[in-house]
């Protein structure tokens, strides 16, 4: 069995459960007008969603961690590091920037969390904890995750 392969159990399920929800809450965030306010409420979902898993796989959680692991995963690139900040940030610009912020934050966000959930849940499921977490090690399944993030949460249709 690879390294990034998961067995599914029931944990794994309710894991997977909580990825789903957070990432849906962080593209209902994205869409918030309010340059920033979306980028801060996303890293908040984001930090929940590392304390639910945590506690559904009895692993203390650690929130100074969980902030500084959130900042070396999701920016350890120049691109994705920055492309919820410019995102975010465009949504200043009146009548254009607000749409284009409304449109791409939601989905970056939404990418972003799933990446990290998806993460999290292989890290805790081989035993791992916040204070073992290494971003470096799973830079390259993160960026696997990011991309079918995108894939996922452009497919997720908004519903009224």
């Amino acid at each position: 069995m690879s390294e990034n392969t998961l067995v599914v159990n029931d944990k794994t399920e309710d894991a997977q459960g909580i990825v789903q929800t957070s990432m849906y809450c962080a593209m209902a965030a994205g869409i918030v007008p309010i340059p920033m306010f979306d980028f801060i409420a996303v890293t908040g979902i984001q930090l929940d969603m590392l304390r639910r898993l945590s506690n559904l796989y009895d692993i203390e959680f650690m929130q100074n961690k969980g902030k500084n692991i959130l900042g070396a995963l999701t920016g350890g690139g120049f691109s994705s590091s920055l492309s919820p900040i410019l995102a975010s940030s465009i949504k200043i610009i009146p009548f254009v920037g607000t749409t284009l912020g409304a449109v791409s934050m939601p989905i970056i966000a939404g990418a972003s969390t799933y990446a990290v959930g998806k993460v999290f849940i292989q890290h805790f499921e081989s035993g791992g904890t916040f204070l073992t977490f290494d971003p470096k090690a799973v830079k390259e399944f993160y960026a696997e995750q990011l991309k079918e993030g995108n894939s996922v949460a452009a497919r997720t249709k908004p519903t009224a």
